[in-house]
């Protein structure tokens, strides 16, 4: 009970912080065609994007590609039960409940913020093609930072939930490809 009103604290403390940060972020999705840029990417980002990739991977790679793609499906699962146990945990809202100045520009999958689990994900993954595939992994990043950015301009996460799930994304999509036998 105290280390979770110490980390409402701490919350509350990051949250009045980055305020102003996400308000002029978020301020951008009043110019559709980012908006429209954005929210399509969120939405591919949600999983179908990775799920693709992960299924064509055999195809563009024949000899480290089903390998490749095997690990990635099970480290996107690991990723998932990380990532939910953490926001269960830390019980963080996101910026646009917390404050309404800010506009949610297309709908959360899950209720609260920390860490960012599109970022997560998709850096994970990021990771692990620059590690597998560098030169696919090259074709790759402009989506995943598209994906991170996508996340606080649309009202959905704060800086800092982007910065952890990038850290905790990266983290594991390393660990996973340097994990003995790997």
């Amino acid at each position: 009970m105290a280390s979770t009103s110490k980390t409402s604290r701490f919350f509350e403390l990051a949250d009045q912080r980055e305020f102003a940060v996400c308000q002029a972020i978020n301020r951008t999705v009043r110019f559709r065609p980012i908006l429209g840029y954005f929210q399509l990417v969120s939405r591919l980002g949600d999983g179908w994007f990775w799920y693709a990739l992960i299924l064509s991977l055999p195809f563009y790679e024949a000899d480290l590609g089903p390998a490749l793609a095997l690990q990635m499906a099970l480290t996107g699962l690991a990723c998932t039960l990380i990532y939910k146990a953490l926001k269960r945990w830390l019980i963080r809202e996101r910026p646009f409940i917390s404050f309404p100045a800010i506009n949610c520009a297309t709908p959360p999958l899950d209720r609260y913020s920390f860490p960012s689990g599109h970022t997560l994900h998709a850096v994970c993954f990021q990771t692990m093609l620059f590690a597998g595939l560098p030169a696919l992994a090259w074709w790759i990043l402009p989506f995943t930072l598209s994906v991170a950015a996508s996340r606080v301009i649309l009202g959905l996460h704060y800086p800092t939930d982007v910065l952890a799930g990038a850290l905790i994304g990266g983290t594991l999509g390393w660990a996973s490809m340097n994990w003995p036998g790997a």
